[in-house]
């Protein structure tokens, strides 16, 4: 990624030598990126502002913006130091610049700077195609957990080739609940150039870019962002979607008409991903889970469905189990049912303390999306200083019609 920000520097280094700026021009110079880059100045290249009545993909993509945006400002800065006192060679013979104004605002000293008395058209061009680069180069790596390692696809004209994608990804942040499907096909934009159909990852010939939550405790991992892990994933790039694009439609299966669960729970299952054929660019994949010898299987996308639209509490004492007697279901029977399972008749705890991650996803894949709590089994024994023991909250439960709350109890570990 640092090769992506350094193909930039024969542009600061222009705009240096047009201007015959100096360390204290620096500073300005400084200043700016530092405003473009950061969140709620006048000068913000990304006026997203988030809040707790934000959505999580909104609070999501603002902490990655100002984390990025920091690290790049870092690195302008550095740059700048480096090429006021060791500049680089700039291609021999005459160096015709264009660059169009994109609205990236100018702080008061920059603009002095630039079109002031020592500034000109060179140098402002210079500078504000720099500035645009570096602004493409935040945006295009806002999806990525790791975004460090992403290999952004560059051409002849830089970063300007995301443009239209990145519009599109940008106005749907910026003005309704943007979808997660959006977001990979502006990640899979950035580091292929492609469009594709909408799916929940996508993978190519360098790598595959899946939600974090497979590398990730389920507790605490991001709902939409996605990590890049390099490798030989496909001769093509295809897309990641899952099995039932609407999940409203799929069968169901009552809690209550599951076979009731048992005082001994099984052992520790074990779960693996396995993809499925690539067929007209998209491709599916499923948790399989083994048991005894026999195995479930579960559709990884509607499993990261699930883990999207989980509830995930603060840990108040309101969130525990509302009967007070509250009705529990067996993972291997809920594993292993047909269609989503939901219930009806009040709150029901699943109890998956002892297995791993991907065997509790594989069961968020399996509940319908809808009230499914996910939290830390507290134990006084085990439970943090300032949260209560867990006890039976009475709560409302509905008239009968709709879905009743499902919880999933997992390792208080995961609570970080």
């Amino acid at each position: 990624m640092t090769g992506n920000f350094t193909a930039t520097e024969p542009l600061l280094q222009g705009v240096i030598d047009d201007n015959a700026l100096t360390r204290a021009d620096g500073e300005v110079l400084e200043a700016q990126i530092r405003a473009t880059l950061a969140l709620g100045t006048r000068e913000t290249s990304l006026p997203l502002a988030t809040g707790p009545d934000s959505t999580p993909a909104a609070r999501e993509l603002g902490a990655q913006a100002e984390k990025i945006g920091n690290e790049l400002a870092s690195w302008a800065t550095a740059a700048l130091a480096r090429l006021l006192t060791d500049p680089i060679p700039l291609p021999a013979g005459p160096l015709a610049v264009r660059s169009h104004c994109y609205g990236h605002l100018l702080t008061p000293a920059a603009a002095d700077l630039l079109l002031g008395r020592r500034g000109g058209p060179v140098a402002m061009q210079l500078y504000n195609e720099w500035l645009h680069q570096i602004v493409l180069l935040r945006d295009a790596l806002l999806p990525f957990t790791n975004w460090q390692e992403v290999p952004l696809l560059i051409t002849p004209t830089g970063l300007r080739h995301i443009e239209p994608a990145r519009d599109a990804f940008l106005t749907e942040l910026l003005v309704r609940r943007i979808r997660h499907t959006s977001i990979v096909a502006f990640a899979r934009h950035a580091v292929t150039g492609t469009s594709g159909p909408a799916g929940y990852g996508f993978g190519t010939g360098g790598g595959t870019a899946l939600p974090a939550v497979l590398d990730q405790p389920l507790l605490t991992a991001p709902r939409h962002l996605l990590t890049w892990r390099p490798g030989p994933a496909a001769d093509e790039t295809i897309t990641y979607v899952a099995e039932l694009r609407d999940y409203y439609a799929a069968p169901r299966t009552l809690v209550e008409h599951l076979p009731p669960a048992t005082p001994t729970t099984p052992g520790p299952l074990t779960a693996r991903i396995v993809p499925g054929p690539v067929a007209d660019g998209t491709r599916t994949a499923a948790v399989e889970i083994t048991h005894d010898g026999t195995t479930a299987r579960v559709d990884l996308g509607q499993a990261l469905r699930g883990h999207r639209f989980a509830h995930r509490p603060d840990g108040a004492a309101g969130d525990a189990p509302a009967d007070h007697s509250p009705r529990t279901a067996g993972l291997w029977t809920a594993l292993r049912a047909p269609g989503l399972v939901w219930t009806r008749a009040g709150d029901v705890t699943l109890d998956v303390t002892a297995q791993d991650d991907l065997v509790v996803l594989a069961l968020l894949g399996r509940l319908y999306p809808e009230n499914v709590t996910l939290r830390p089994a507290y134990r006084p024994a085990d439970r943090p200083a300032d949260r209560p023991v867990d006890r039976p909250v009475a709560r409302a439960t509905g008239d009968g019609d709709g879905p009743s709350r499902l919880v999933v109890l997992v390792d208080p570990s995961q609570a970080g």
